[in-house]
């Protein structure tokens, strides 16, 4: 039964609101133009304290704010760029696709937020009397009316776009008043549905740009590269007449023509920029040429002749304070952030960035998917009914953004394709605004993932398919037609970074570098998008009463809200380091090269699309026992992108008999560059000289019974259980069997993959609060042992666990042999033992890897070497506390007077609170440290994945029920 309204039924009288639910994209704007930072044309920032006005209804309140005399007496005040719900007036809602209101499109709710704005100003007294006057808005959420001196200027739709109006017929020396009603929702939030908080405001720069006589209007810089010859062509077109000059190339012609020169060229490795100008009568325009071709040629996306390889991220603009209110200093720290971890690439997630951003992407050298401002993701509800891009009242509007972004950023070399949006389905308006695209420019490809088809794109492009589909896809077994068989492959999302995670993206690199037509990818996403917040130090989903929302989904980044880097992140920097270096041409059947070849050589491997070495140097070190006992510099030619060369490393400087000596070679910035220091490092190995040194204890002490306790060597036991009380001086509560993990993100998994959602599949079968049955205590001539059955209630499936205690007089051996019982048809979270320790365990040291945390699939970042850290330190603080800190192949680790030496290596975890307490943490404040520190020595742990919104833990890295047997020697340390 329909309930829609019938011809019959008589229309509603028109409302001074009605252009909030038009499909249209609005009324009185300009045409959309190229955007530039600066000319010699006046300018008047109106970025600000506003006067703000909240109501509850798009017509609460008429419009009689905007006109002459207005007083606004009472009025708050909000900061431009600015967000009202992150200052105090109304509260932000994040939903993940969920529309937060019904979808019934165009139409919104009457409850709709609606902020009206008033700025006073004064023209600059030298504010020039001739010309024009446009006022620009960049970036408004989701619709906005604007008056200027009681005038209606009109209205938009479209906030991450630009929108200009011609006020200077309005404007006088002062007592000036600029009005603006923002809605937050609007027909066009039908388009904007796009995984991100819901925040309403006027969040991108307001600016007065004077327009003399005879201004540059808009302009194209074609400046294509011809990699055969060596030379460059430029074209600048431009609706005003003039000259463009560019001095180093001595350049000097009118706009429209055609000049080639020798030039060198723009990729995101050699960010080549000429400085020019476009002179026309009124105005002169700074100009930055990149001289580069982007070309589909062999099945493959080619820059300049060479196929490129992303190593990209996906970029939300985000600050946990200003939301999507960036300023330039911000926008900076993220490009210097990706350049020093070796991204090369961005995919503008889901909308055109700040202008500045592309900017600074010309200047330091990325490459851009710029990402039209378009997601209607939640349509999926019905079944993608009612989609506007295949709804034709909606294509004009479709048609708007498509083109407010391509002219707005057209003369960005860092630009290699336009994207359509995301997740919005299929529909005629996507390939309507395709056509527009390639008929506007056709110097750049074209992207859209769900065009799975691929009628309307040049690239094959997919979401978090797994590693073995990925692998079909690049030997072209993955069926689909043969156009798309024919075209070049990118994830442009993957390895979901929420929480800790992600797994498997190493594995993904060697697919990408495997395949030539699987040509990269990028990492869901840069940065988590917590909200600054006293309670909860960082607020997510929910936290702000919301009555829909998708949690902490929207913490999903390689970046912690204040910027600081992620474990993913160094991790992510070390898998596609653009060096590689193994262990030479005599060690290539070693796991990963990382055995020295016989004849003491090493590979390297110029892994760039385009630059040579010549700006690294390298350096080696010789490390024993994980101290470093000499260093010196490793002679390595400037090789050409894709040219390797053995090197020989120096004779040893010592004898590692009865030690464990590695060799580690960097890759280090030989001087300062825009982006990074002299001495930086780009890239890394290490290569192992001999094997592990294995503790060895010889058992020559014999458990000894006195009444409630029994003492062997060091340690004193309970008599009753066997629990290790004391090793010397030192109180010990445990170990015993632990294979509970706090449950990460990836554990939790994504709603639509039930049967892989191990954190809620553990927590049912009862891993979360195993029982441990005592079956014997067993003092013998020289051991002690405890046997044990571990197993959840209510399940028949158990883990047999022996302890078995040996002591040399001053050591304690600690074996631990584990038989599973049943049928266990889940992995385990993790296998190990844990302890606590009280007094004064704040600190560790410890030979394995580090600094940081690492687990099975994602520890190529961890550096085998001597470690010291607080134990607070050693928390990683994921906005949702959960499974954290581990630190791989460990070796021995000293902490609170105690060394503890693992056979074989094992993963080293210690903090202030039990594993119980951090899984029922829902933020960081919630985690109130305790007085003992709970140590986990783990045999195994579970591999990470990044099944939030991917695939799990590839089968080498879980942690199956198996047989096991490990040791550890504990030995109280006296100095």
């Amino acid at each position: 039964m329909s309930f829609r309204t019938s011809p019959g039924t008589p229309a509603s009288p028109p409302s001074a609101t009605d252009y909030v639910e038009d499909v249209s994209p609005g009324s009185g704007a300009l045409p959309p133009r190229a955007w530039y930072p600066a000319s010699d044309a006046r300018s008047l920032s109106l970025n600000g304290s506003w006067s703000f006005r909240l109501s509850p209804t798009a017509d609460a309140e008429d419009d009689s704010f905007a006109a002459e005399g207005y007083e606004a007496g009472d009025w708050a005040e909000v900061r431009v760029p600015g967000h009202w719900v992150l200052q105090g007036h109304g509260a932000p809602i994040y939903t993940n696709h969920l529309y937060p209101f019904p979808v019934d499109p165009p139409r919104v709710p009457t409850e709709n937020p609606t902020g009206d704005h008033l700025r006073p100003f004064d023209l600059p007294s030298d504010w020039p009397a001739d010309g024009g006057t446009v006022l620009r808005f960049d970036g408004v959420e989701s619709c906005a009316r604007v008056w200027l001196n009681g005038t209606d200027l009109g209205e938009f739709k479209g906030s991450r776009l630009p929108h200009e109006f011609a006020v200077g017929h309005l404007l006088r020396p002062g007592g000036n008043v600029l009005a603006v009603r923002v809605h937050q929702w609007s027909a066009g939030s039908y388009l904007e549905d796009q995984d991100q908080w819901w925040l309403p405001g006027i969040f991108r720069d307001v600016t007065l740009l004077h327009r003399p006589a005879g201004s540059a209007l808009d302009f194209f810089v074609h400046a294509s590269y011809d990699h055969r010859e060596g030379l460059g062509t430029l074209r600048v077109d431009s609706d005003v007449d003039g000259r463009v000059l560019v001095p180093a190339l001595d350049i000097d012609v009118e706009t429209g023509t055609d000049l080639t020169v020798p030039v060198l060229p723009w990729t995101a490795e050699t960010p080549r920029l000429y400085d020019g100008e476009l002179v026309t009568e009124g105005e002169r325009v700074p100009l930055r040429i990149g001289f580069r071709t982007v070309t589909l040629e062999d099945g493959l996306i080619k820059v300049n002749g060479r196929a490129v390889l992303f190593k990209g991220v996906n970029r939300h603009e985000w600050h946990p304070e200003k939301g999507r209110a960036l300023d330039p200093e911000t926008m900076l720290a993220d490009v210097l952030l990706m350049k020093r971890h070796n991204i090369n690439a961005v995919r503008t997630s889901h909308y055109p960035p700040h202008p500045a951003f592309l900017d600074l992407c010309d200047e330091y050298g990325l490459w851009v998917i710029d990402e039209c401002d378009l997601e209607t993701h939640g349509f999926t509800e019905q079944a993608w009914r009612d989609n506007p891009v295949d709804d034709a009242r909606w294509t004009p509007a479709l048609l708007d953004r498509a083109a407010r972004m391509v002219e707005r950023d057209k003369n960005h070399p860092s630009v290699v394709l336009w994207s359509l949006g995301n997740e919005a389905g299929t529909g005629r308006g996507l390939t309507t605004m395709a056509e527009w695209i390639r008929g506007r420019d056709g110097s750049r490809l074209i992207h859209y993932e769900g065009d799975i088809d691929c009628r309307d794109t040049d690239v094959y492009s997919r979401m978090y398919a797994p590693h073995a589909e990925v692998e079909r896809i690049g030997r072209r077994l993955d069926g689909g037609g043969r156009r798309r068989r024919e075209l070049p492959f990118i994830l442009c999302e993957y390895g979901h970074a929420m929480g800790n995670g992600p797994g498997g993206i190493a594995d993904y690199q060697a697919l990408f570098t495997s395949y030539d037509r699987v040509q990269g990818g990028f990492v869901w996403e840069w940065i988590d998008h917590g909200i600054q917040d006293e309670r909860y130090g960082f607020a997510y989903g929910g936290d702000f009463g919301e009555e829909l929302h998708d949690g902490n989904f929207v913490c999903d980044g390689l970046l912690f809200p204040d910027r600081t880097p992620s474990p993913g992140l160094v991790e992510y920097k070390k898998v596609i380091e653009p060096v590689r270096i193994d262990g030479g041409v005599s060690s290539a059947a070693s796991e990963e090269g990382r055995t020295l070849g016989s004849d003491g050589t090493v590979r390297v491997t110029n892994g760039y699309d385009f630059a040579d070495l010549s700006a690294l140097a390298f350096e080696w070190s010789y490390q024993v026992d994980g101290e470093t006992v000499e260093s010196g510099l490793l002679p390595v030619p400037a090789l050409a992108a894709g040219e390797s060369a053995d090197v020989k490393l120096p004779t040893p400087p010592a004898d590692p008999r009865g030690a464990e000596a590695w060799w580690t070679v960097r890759a280090v910035l030989a001087e300062e560059t825009a982006w990074g220091p002299r001495g930086h490092v780009v890239a890394w190995t290490q290569l192992a000289v001999s094997e592990p040194v294995l503790p060895r204890l010889t058992s020559n002490a014999a458990p000894v019974p006195g009444g409630r306790v029994i003492t062997l060597g060091p340690g004193t036991f309970d008599a009753r259980t066997g629990a290790l009380l004391t090793i010397g001086g030192i109180e010990v509560t445990g170990p015993r069997l632990d294979v509970w993990r706090a449950p990460t993100d990836n554990d939790n998994g994504a709603s639509w993959q039930p049967d892989a959602r191990y954190g809620t599949l553990w927590r049912t079968l009862g891993l979360h609060r195993m029982r441990h049955r005592l079956d014997g205590v067993e003092p013998g001539d020289d051991a002690l042992t405890v046997r044990t059955r571990v197993a959840p209630a209510a399940w028949e499936v158990g883990l047999r666990t022996v302890y078995r205690w040996t002591s040399d007089g001053t050591r304690l051996r600690l074996t631990v042999s584990v038989a599973p019982e049943g049928e266990w048809t889940l992995p385990l979270p993790r296998l190990g033992v844990r302890l606590g320790l009280t007094g004064s365990a704040d600190r560790v040291t410890w030979f394995g890897g580090g600094p940081g945390e690492g687990y099975p699939d994602t520890k190529s970042a961890s550096l085998i070497g001597r470690w010291e850290s607080a134990v607070d330190e050693m928390q990683t603080p994921y906005v949702r506390p959960q499974e954290n800190g581990a630190r791989a192949d460990v070796r021995w680790a000293r902490i609170g007077g105690l060394r503890i030496e693992g056979d074989p290596s094992f993963w080293f975890t210690a903090r202030r609170w039990t594993t119980e307490q951090l899984d029922a943490a829902d933020h960081l404040p919630d985690l109130r440290p305790g007085d003992t520190v709970w140590v986990n020595l783990d045999h195994g742990q579970q591999g990470i994945g990044s099944q939030s919104c991917g695939p799990g833990a590839l089968p080498p890295y879980q942690l199956r029920a198996e047989p096991a047997e490990f040791s550890f020697v504990f030995s109280e340390i006296h100095d």
